[in-house]
């Protein structure tokens, strides 16, 4: 090849590298706003991910492994419950919010901005409070370290929930700073400052000094964000009178929040059951093993919190074809980078867990069982938004049910005798299991192919 053709051929390279960066940046296709917003997403949750783990570090160190396997426990709980005491209002968010703007409906988006933060505010501080009193009828049989936290947890309910539905509702709009940077980077810059505080103070950081902590994070940052929140909303959709559809809201949201729910059991399910039946040491050196793992999760939610308003728009603008282009599209994003920072965590992973104490190595063999299961999940994309998205919110229920049953079932067989690896077994399994049932549920139900390789249609 001459001088002159190699010369050709370099600028012609470079024109198209060009062409795709200016098309990243700047591109009005659903394509290029998906890529933009999950990468900005995928970011966020990358330095939340530097935070947390260093987080997750320094209190497995500062407070030991027992204190740790206690704080893991109950701040596990919060993340549940967090996730289920909004009534479904956040997921719902992403569904309410494009038909509304699709519709002009300026009342009903103004009602939703307000009614649905207050009505699941409410909720869940009357919630806590049976929650309450319920940890003090049992109080006897609870172990007294856990007592004090399970308490502060209560208190911290509330606002983790407005949280959320914050962060949906700035995403609904394509805020996607404004939605995670609260949540994911200062709330956890928060908990690591409340707690080195805390130390260079004199106290001593057991599990209830970091759930008071974690509960202070979590009002600062809520409080931080809904002001700014609603500055920006109001610049969008003038003041005017507001119409509340609760019902309406409810129709939709309900059976979102078993998908969620569901999905969060099979999450968390791990964590809890082996608390039962394992030492707090265990459950700690676990619980390191799925934050090692946790930047694989990050890209799916990353994609996930970029499709799911897009895919309601699509779907109300009858446009099957460019939903399925960008379902297709969305799946092959999810699932070759998963792929990749799951072969990356697994040879550096001895290496990160030797981070949170000499002892955490020994969970070195779950993280390539919980793998299986995160890169089997991948393949289908963020298939459950898509369902919950186009009116298939009992289906994706039913399935994640199915799931969880599968994950609890494998979890009392193998946790009693393999501890760790039982649970990580047990979550792969489960996730293998919902994996084929999402698929088949998206081909019979909605004639779209959904693996990252073959055929986009059925």
């Amino acid at each position: 090849m001459s001088a002159i053709e190699t010369e050709t051929t370099n600028s012609s390279l470079m024109q198209k590298v060009m062409a795709r960066v200016r098309d990243f940046r700047h591109g009005t296709s659903e394509a290029s706003i998906t890529n933009r917003n999950a990468t900005t997403v995928f970011i966020i949750r990358v330095i939340s991910a530097v935070l947390a783990y260093g987080s997750q570090i320094v209190l497995a160190r500062w407070m030991g492994v027992a204190d740790y396997g206690v704080y893991v426990y109950v701040w596990t709980w919060v993340l549940m419950l967090g996730s289920l005491f909004d009534f479904g209002m956040s997921p719902a968010a992403q569904k309410v919010i494009p038909e509304y703007r699709a519709r002009n409906d300026l009342d009903g988006l103004r009602g939703f901005f307000t009614g649905a933060r207050w009505m699941a505010f409410a909720g869940c501080c009357i919630l806590c409070a049976f929650i309450a009193c319920g940890i003090y009828l049992l109080t006897p049989y609870i172990p007294q370290p856990m007592v004090l936290p399970l308490y502060i947890a209560c208190a911290t309910l509330p606002g983790f929930i407005v949280a959320n539905i914050q962060d949906a509702m700035a995403r609904a709009w394509d805020w996607m700073r404004l939605g995670l940077v609260p949540t994911f980077i200062i709330r956890q810059g928060l908990l690591i400052a409340f707690t080195g505080m805390a130390l260079v103070i004199g106290f001593k950081l057991d599990a209830t000094a970091a759930m008071i902590a974690s509960a202070i994070a979590v009002w600062i940052a809520m409080i931080g964000q809904l002001v700014p929140l609603n500055r920006r909303l109001a610049t969008v959709v003038p003041d005017g009178p507001r119409r509340y559809e609760g019902k309406s809201w409810f129709a939709t949201s309900l059976p979102i929040v078993l998908t969620e729910g569901t999905f969060l059991l099979l999450s968390y399910t791990d964590v809890l059951m082996l608390q039962q039946f394992r030492p707090s040491e265990e459950v700690g050196i676990y619980f390191a093993v799925v934050k090692t793992l946790v930047l694989v999760s990050f890209i799916h939610y990353a994609i996930g919190a970029s499709t799911a308003h897009r895919f309601s728009e699509l779907h109300a603008s009858g446009d099957k074809k460019r939903l399925e282009a960008f379902v297709t599209h969305s799946i092959k994003v999810m699932f070759w980078p998963s792929l990749a920072v799951t072969v990356l965590l697994l040879i550096v992973g001895k290496p990160m867990l030797w981070l949170f104490g000499p002892q955490f190595v020994d969970g070195y063999g779950m993280m390539f069982v919980l793998a299986i299961g995160l890169v089997v999940r991948a393949a289908v994309g963020p298939v459950e938004r898509l369902l919950n998205m186009l009116g298939k919110q009992n289906v994706c229920a039913a399935a994640y049910g199915m799931a969880f049953l599968v994950n609890f079932t494998a979890g009392l067989l193998l946790i009693p005798t393999y501890g760790g690896y039982g649970a990580a077994a047990a979550l792969s399994i489960a996730l293998i299991f919902l994996t084929a049932i999402l698929f088949y549920v998206a081909k019979t139900r909605l004639g779209i192919h959904v693996l990252p390789f073959g055929s986009s249609k059925s």
